[in-house]
């Protein structure tokens, strides 16, 4: 019988040894010429499946016996050489690229100890810590060494010595001990795989060995590895439920961009049909919140921003965004939540989440201490760092605490979380476009006022915005009709909908339905679209046309040759740059590699139109960006430096103290209004530059 099982043993050693030679040459001589600098030898899952019979015997008992499999080609290396059998417990046999992935939440008893893969977003990580494996003790009586192997838990000690057999106090000898790298991490469902109001479920993996510090919070990471289970014990007591970890065998970065959109031959005939339209770019502007009327430079500007630019890193190191982020300023009850909602479904990978209930810490990561990392502190990831090579859509971006407000400056222009908490110092990757909202200070929004002093939100905040748009209400009786019309007509199909699935009424049937609903159905299909965004956003990457260059060149001349000594700044470098990605973006909606003098035109129209809304000045006629970018426009920078001059003149025998009147008087004889220096005099007061020493007299402090 013995003989028939080494036999059995044998077999399955030459079979590995024939496959390991034939398919994994190259990573065979690697581990042979690298060892003991590299330890692990990294099998590809469906090489072995393909290699015959035999092979595809062996890739299932990977599965069912992941832990024999591994031993079996662990002794087959050593038989191979030139590795001894010392070296048996250095070597790591990882395996890769499995063909099926197990749901954290499918997970059930039956599939504790078989090798399972799974997919998910990298919540916490721990730091790097060492974990002892074999444990060398000294007897305090005869000084022999006795090995101890460690599992994973409890440390395992001997209570008395083989040796001399005397039940003796056994000391730890560390330098003559093994240890490995252990670190641990916490993955956690991707948001986009959940259906509504599911809560996310997660798993703790242990890593070990040259697995170490490879990932960081937020990575999408597929994880291969044995499904362990460990008896749970309250106060000593043992108890019947066992709780589950994953022993990680290997780690693949899910670098490539969407791949969690699965695209097959047929979906790409269709997005391929679907790019030759003439008339694509209104499909998928009218394919976005179709039951929300209107608002079509919105709309289009979203699909732009769900589109985005390319990314650009630079050969001296220097990282230019492609992410387009977009400001909707609007009355309340004008579809800004609900756009968020609609765009968040459509997205390929996306994040919603309301600037009332974030915190800095919620938005971007926190340090926290809990029984994950065995009481150390551990990084949490945010709605930022989740978002990751997304779109992060914020509502009520105005509503948010100052100080959490400024976590977002970072996260938008370089796109990384800098963290420097509880002795951690890390940073982490934040490419994701972001999409806020907000709504006037005032309730509603004021034409007249400028616009950072309507929106609760700081200049600097302002200034990274592509594109802001003010979304006002204003009653028109013929758009008033057709919005009406419309949202009546939603509502009307929607209680037929409800009606027809409850009791069915006589002469309707679906094709009724169907015709009632074409004006509230999107033109491309939200599972196609998604998938064609993923595909655009996967395999074009379009370059500038000399056409195309001109059309942006000769705008942002036109608008900076606005400006001279006494005028505003019109625009910065920093809106051409915004140009550039939204000229990318509409050429990636096409399918096009190359940047059209159309693309170039389009995003000039766009452009023009925001900065009508948020940067133009009715007063002198022309474009100032110092609204957006200061929150302070020119021409009251103007009047301030007047005022301050003029109580320097007025006040220079008196310590610069001068009448608040004659101050006044002196500013307007310079064309200035009486009512805006009056007011301009308050503020300055009131900011603590000036002060009113008596009734009437102003000091300059």
């Amino acid at each position: 019988m013995a003989k028939k099982r080494d036999a059995v043993v044998s077999d399955i050693r030459d079979t590995w040894k024939g496959i390991l030679r034939r398919h994994f040459k190259q990573e065979l001589s690697d581990l042979q010429r690298e060892f003991p600098h590299t330890r692990s030898l990294t099998l590809d899952y469906r090489k072995i499946e393909r290699s015959g019979k035999e092979g595809l015997t062996l890739a299932d008992a990977l599965l069912d016996t992941p832990g024999k499999v591994i031993g079996d080609v662990k002794d087959t290396l050593i038989a191979i050489g030139p590795f001894r059998d010392t070296d048996k417990d250095r070597i790591n046999v990882r395996f890769v690229n499995l063909p099926r992935k197990t749901a954290i939440r499918d997970i059930r008893s039956e599939d504790i100890n078989r090798f399972i893969t799974m997919e998910g977003i990298l919540r916490k990580i721990t730091e790097v810590r060492p974990r002892i494996t074999e444990a060398a003790f000294r007897c305090s009586v005869c000084q022999k060494i006795v090995r101890e192997s460690q599992r994973h838990g409890r440390f395992i000690e001997p209570d008395q010595c083989p040796t001399c057999e005397r039940k003796t106090r056994m000391e730890l000898v560390t330098s003559q001990s093994r240890f490995t790298d252990s670190q641990k991490i916490r993955i956690q469902e991707s948001p986009e795989g959940l259906r509504g109001g599911e809560q996310p479920q997660s798993i703790d993996i242990e890593v070990t060995d040259d697995l170490t510090g490879k990932v960081a919070p937020g990575d999408r990471v597929i994880v291969n590895g044995i499904l362990r289970s460990v008896q749970r014990e309250i106060r000593g007591v043992k108890h019947t439920l066992f709780e589950i970890y994953l022993d990680g065998n290997s780690l693949e970065i899910a670098e490539k961009e969407f791949e969690e959109v699965e695209i097959d031959e047929k979906d790409e005939k269709a997005i391929e049909e679907l790019a030759k339209d003439d008339n694509l770019q209104h499909k998928i502007i009218h394919s976005i919140a179709p039951t929300i009327y209107g608002n079509e430079d919105v709309k289009e500007a979203i699909a732009l921003q769900l589109f985005g630019g390319i990314v650009k890193e630079m050969p001296d190191a220097t990282h230019l965004r492609g992410d387009i982020h977009v400001l909707l300023v609007g009355d309340p009850g004008i579809a800004k939540s609900q756009l968020l909602r609609y765009i968040v479904k459509i997205s390929p990978r996306a994040i919603y989440t309301s600037g009332k209930s974030a915190t800095s810490a919620g938005l971007t990561a926190t340090a926290v201490k809990d029984e994950f990392g065995d009481g150390r502190w551990t990084l949490e990831a945010g709605a930022l760092v989740l978002a990751d090579m997304g779109i992060a859509a914020v509502d009520e971006l105005d509503k948010m605490q100052k100080e959490d407000r400024s976590a977002l400056h970072e996260a938008m222009e370089q796109q990384t979380i800098s963290i420097a908490k509880a002795g951690i110092t890390a940073t982490l990757k934040s490419r994701c476009a972001l999409l806020g909202a907000a709504n006037p200070k005032m309730g509603r929004f004021d034409q007249w006022s400028p616009i950072a002093d309507q929106i609760n939100m700081p200049p600097s905040l302002l200034s990274r915005f592509d594109l802001i748009f003010i979304m006002t209400d204003q009653p028109e009786v013929t758009r008033d009709e057709a919005i009406a019309e419309h949202i009546l007509k939603a509502h009307s199909v929607g209680e037929l909908i409800v009606r027809q699935s409850k009791k069915p009424i006589a002469g309707i049937d679906q094709e009724y339905i169907k015709r009632e609903l074409q004006p509230v159905m999107p033109d491309i299909e939200p599972v196609l679209l998604r998938k064609y965004i993923a595909y655009a956003k996967r395999n074009c990457y379009p370059t500038l046309s000399d056409e195309a260059k001109k059309t942006l060149i000769e705008y942002y001349l036109r608008l900076r040759s606005l400006a001279d000594p006494s005028k505003p700044v019109p625009v910065t470098a920093r809106q051409l740059e915004a140009l550039v990605r939204l000229a990318e973006a509409s050429a990636r909606m096409r399918l096009s590699d190359t940047i059209e003098k159309t693309d170039a035109t389009r995003v000039v129209r766009i452009v023009d139109a925001c900065l009508r809304q948020v940067a133009y000045d009715p007063k002198t006629g022309v474009f100032d960006i110092d609204k957006v970018i200061t929150g302070i426009p020119k021409q009251t920078r103007d009047m301030i430096r007047t005022i301050k001059e003029s109580i320097r003149t007025l006040g220079a025998e008196s310590g610069n103290k001068a009448p608040i009147q004659a101050v006044v008087d002196a500013v307007v004889s310079q064309g200035f209004e009486r009512e805006k220096v009056q007011k301009q005099i308050e503020e300055l007061i009131r900011q603590g530059e000036a002060i009113e020493p008596r009734h009437g007299i102003i000091q300059l402090i």
